[in-house]
């Protein structure tokens, strides 16, 4: 494009931005694949089937994994197109909770108030679950290069925390850095699943027969092999989280009704095809996989089993960079809803939480509220690893109950619901209806009991986590919020009403 033509988008960006109630104050820098980088990058096919491959080793094994990463894509696929759509209509970055507020036909700022609450928990539990997962896997990658070296509790927690600190620097004095580290984090994803899988293909001696994709495993102590099966479709689940950080950036992108949109599905469906084959390679790759799936990192040790140790941990490299990238990219899209948020006084502090850097024109006080809450995540992982799991839990929960709000109250809005320019037409609705469903069954899943025998240990607080989340959001709402949050709240007047010069 040419620069009278960004010009003209942007200007055309701001006139839309306007009709929603606010006046431009984020830069407009992010182009179509800038939008999409971001929501690619937080999914991170590699950060996720690394992370959860060794439970769907135990919940489902190959059957599950396989087959459950096809299901799982297609009806993720469904919530994505569904939250394009409305991302369309919307396109501001109050994402989820502006739209429930637009879409709501009764109790417009209790609709909004509690998918705001649900978005910001999910994201504050993303960003501290991916840097302590990444915690995690430097420090088996340090273990494998030094066999001296002792991971423990105590040091995940203070890399994570390094890391968290870390990430809000770059997107406080290397805001450019940060985009431009989101675009090859694109093709470091791709390059990456490339190389394992290539490598995985040729270098082991030993491959699983091709009717190895039906094989299933259930040892997750339970008998009823349906429910460990179900229990595995989680490994898909967990990773496809933290695409509505396109949605997020919407004021800071060109195009952004149709922009977003596209980075949303398109983030998507780059993750399911370099997911399965990521998936795929691991499995036929297996040499054995009982002994793997009960490893500390099981597909570090399959790695280990199919090329050899020098071998493994050239490609453990690749899910360790990519988990950092993943961090950086959920600090980014979490400061957004933070800011967003707080434009609309719905946080404590929100004159602070709202202001943006005069240099940059990104919301660093923002970043810093979301470092601090992600630190303050990581710390029951001192003590007890399952406890800081059960806290995390809330990010797929909160995240997807947040993504479902506005998608039923679309469907209840039904054909008084105005799309946008990007939208799925007649196949809206039921796509709709199959989003909500599948966000329905999924969170039970991921509140269910997930290993048998259940002890203190291994009992899932992901319920009790979320029912936490909400019991503080509904205190607070009939306590004070009722009578001040009255949703999201123009920004316009008649003098503010024109494009400013400087953010072009």
């Amino acid at each position: 494009m040419t620069t009278t033509d960004v010009a003209a988008q942007v200007a055309a960006d701001e006139l839309t931005l306007n009709e929603l109630g606010y006046q431009r104050e984020l830069a407009r820098g992010f182009k179509t694949f800038d939008n999409f980088a971001i929501s690619a990058t937080i999914i991170n096919v590699l950060a996720g089937v690394f992370s959860a491959f060794g439970f769907g080793m135990l919940a489902g094994g190959p059957r599950v994994l396989i087959f459950g990463w096809i299901a799982v894509s297609v009806l993720v696929l469904a919530v994505g197109a569904a939250m394009a759509e409305i991302a369309s209509a919307y396109p501001t970055s109050g994402a989820l909770y502006y739209a429930s507020a637009r879409l709501a036909k009764r109790n417009k700022a209790a609709w909004s108030w509690y998918t705001g609450w649900l978005n910001f928990a999910g994201q504050i539990g993303g960003t501290a679950a991916t840097d302590f997962a990444a915690a995690t896997f430097l420090q088996a990658w340090i273990s494998m290069q030094w066999p001296s070296y002792t991971a423990t509790l105590h040091k995940t927690v203070l890399i994570a925390a390094g890391l968290l600190v870390l990430h809000g620097l770059l997107n406080t004095f290397a805001v450019r850095t940060v985009g431009t580290i989101n675009r090859i984090s694109v093709w470091w994803l791709l390059g990456g699943v490339m190389i394992i899988a290539a490598t995985l293909a040729f270098a082991p001696s030993h491959h699983q027969p091709l009717n190895y994709a039906g094989a299933f495993v259930n040892n997750t102590g339970f008998r009823n092999g349906l429910y460990g099966g179900l229990l595995g479709l989680l490994v898909t689940s967990w990773t496809y989280t933290g695409f509505d950080g396109s949605f997020h950036m919407s004021e800071e992108t060109q195009g952004a009704a149709t922009s977003a949109p596209k980075g949303i599905t398109q983030s998507i469906r780059f993750s399911a095809i370099f997911g399965l084959v990521l998936v795929l390679a691991l499995v036929y790759a297996s040499q054995n996989w009982k002994t793997e799936s009960s490893a500390s990192v099981p597909p570090a040790q399959i790695l280990v089993d199919a090329v050899g140790l020098t071998g493994a941990k050239l490609l453990l490299l690749f899910p360790v960079v990519a988990l950092l990238f993943c961090g950086l990219a959920n600090m980014t899209s979490n400061s957004r809803q933070i800011w967003a948020f707080s434009r609309d006084g719905a946080i404590p502090g929100s004159g602070l939480w709202h202001r943006l850097s005069p240099r940059t024109r990104t919301p660093v006080a923002a970043v810093w509220l979301a470092a601090g809450c992600a630190v303050v995540l990581t710390i029951p992982g001192w003590w007890n690893n399952t406890a800081f799991t059960a806290i995390v839990s809330v990010n797929v929960v909160g995240l997807f109950t947040a993504y479902g709000i506005p998608i039923l109250l679309r469907l209840r809005l039904g054909d008084e619901f105005q799309a946008g320019p990007w939208n799925l037409g007649a196949k809206g609705r039921p796509i709709a209806l199959l989003a909500v469903v599948w966000i329905l069954l999924s969170n039970i899943l991921f509140m269910l009991p997930q290993s048998s025998p259940i002890t203190a240990h291994d009992f899932n607080y992901a319920p009790i986590a979320l029912a936490v989340v909400l019991a503080i959001a509904t205190v607070w709402w009939f306590v004070s919020a009722r009578r001040t949050f009255h949703g999201p709240r123009s920004t316009i007047t008649p003098e503010q009403a024109v494009i400013d010069p400087d953010l072009m």
